[in-house]
């Protein structure tokens, strides 16, 4: 069977939008409205299989000028273990790369199919743009089971950027509230 990694279009929404409800109905992951999918539509990758049918989608989302995060990965019952999540993810990627980000995350119930990729386990406060933007409103905020995991496209793989809290907060925070963050020197 052959299988096509494109960008998503308009008519792929509610395709998109079945699947990663389906696994949102098992808890696997968050689900998405059609109305959320559509807006999120420039960020999405499709897998095609050859009847035209929705083989798998991921999307990558930007959290800062240098992060993205993986989001909504997801790969049809039928194409279960033939790597298509992999290539997915390859192609989310190559998509990173080409807009210049430097680290790609994601939050994943599955940190081992992310370890075979190359990504490594963090702790998810060192996502600080992630948990503040869009975790702090889900509502398994103080109760999430998810894993996060980090890429590193600009440094050599097993050499991870230790990253301090605050930095990704900064790039997004305006200056006079990180002001008024910052500790009184005495």
């Amino acid at each position: 069977m052959t299988i096509i990694i494109r960008p998503a279009e308009a008519p792929d929404v509610p395709a998109i939008a079945s699947l990663v409800n389906h696994y949102a109905a098992q808890n696997l992951m968050l689900p998405r409205s059609e109305a959320q999918v559509s807006l999120a539509r420039p960020d999405f990758l499709v897998a095609i299989d050859d009847q035209g049918g929705l083989a798998g989608c991921g999307s990558l989302v930007g959290l800062t000028l240098s992060l993205a995060e993986i989001r909504s990965l997801a790969v049809a019952a039928e194409h279960h273990g033939n790597g298509l999540g992999g290539k997915i993810v390859a192609a989310l990627l190559e998509m990173a790369q080409r807009r210049g980000l430097d680290q790609v995350c994601a939050l994943t119930l599955r940190p081992n199919f992310f370890q075979r990729l190359g990504f490594q386990v963090v702790d998810r406060w060192s996502l600080a743009p992630k948990i503040w933007s869009e975790c702090v409103h889900c509502p398994k905020f103080h109760r999430c089971d998810e894993i996060a995991v980090l890429m590193n496209l600009t440094e050599p793989a097993g050499k991870p950027v230790d990253i301090p809290w605050w930095r990704p907060l900064a790039q997004v925070t305006p200056l006079p509230v990180l002001r008024r963050l910052a500790p009184r020197r005495t």
